[in-house]
C-alpha cells in the first residue's frame, strides 16, 4: 500500500532531521559562546544573549526548511525507491545543515574579526 510507504518515510526523515538539526545546533552553539565572549569583549550578557538568538534563528531556518522538503511522491514505488529517495533526502539535508554551519562559522570569525579592527563603543 502506497500510503504505508509514505508514512513509514516520514517516520523516518522526521527524527532524523530534527536530530540532526539538534546535534549541529548543539555543537554548533556550544562552542561559538566563547567566539561571543570575545566579540562582545567578556560581556557575558549580551554575548549568551546575541548566541541564543543565532541558536534560535538557526531552528527556525533548519527546521522550517526539513518540513518544506518533507513531501514524498511514493506511488507505485517499490520499498528499495523508498530507502534511495530517503537517503537522497536525508544526505541532501545534511549537505544543507553543513552549509548553515560554515555559513554561521562565517558570521562568527567576521565579527570576532570586525570586533578586534575597531574598539568597542561603551554608552
Amino acid at each position: 500500500m502506497e500510503t504505508t510507504k509514505i508514512l513509514i518515510g516520514y517516520a523516518v526523515y522526521l527524527p532524523i532531521a530534527l536530530f540532526l538539526t539538534y546535534y549541529v545546533s548543539k555543537t554548533l552553539f556550544k562552542n561559538s559562546k566563547i567566539y561571543m565572549l570575545d566579540i562582545f569583549k567578556g560581556r557575558e550578557e549580551i554575548a549568551f544573549a546575541t548566541n541564543k538568538l543565532f541558536e534560535t534563528g538557526f531552528y527556525l531556518l533548519n527546521i522550517g526548511f526539513a518540513l518544506m522538503i518533507l513531501q514524498m511522491n511514493l506511488y507505485n514505488d517499490t520499498y528499495q525507491l523508498l530507502v534511495e529517495k530517503l537517503s537522497y533526502k536525508i544526505g541532501a539535508f545534511s549537505i544543507y545543515l553543513g552549509v548553515m554551519l560554515f555559513i554561521n562559522l562565517y558570521f562568527f570569525f567576521r565579527g570576532k574579526r570586525k570586533a578586534s579592527q575597531s574598539p568597542m563603543v561603551h554608552q
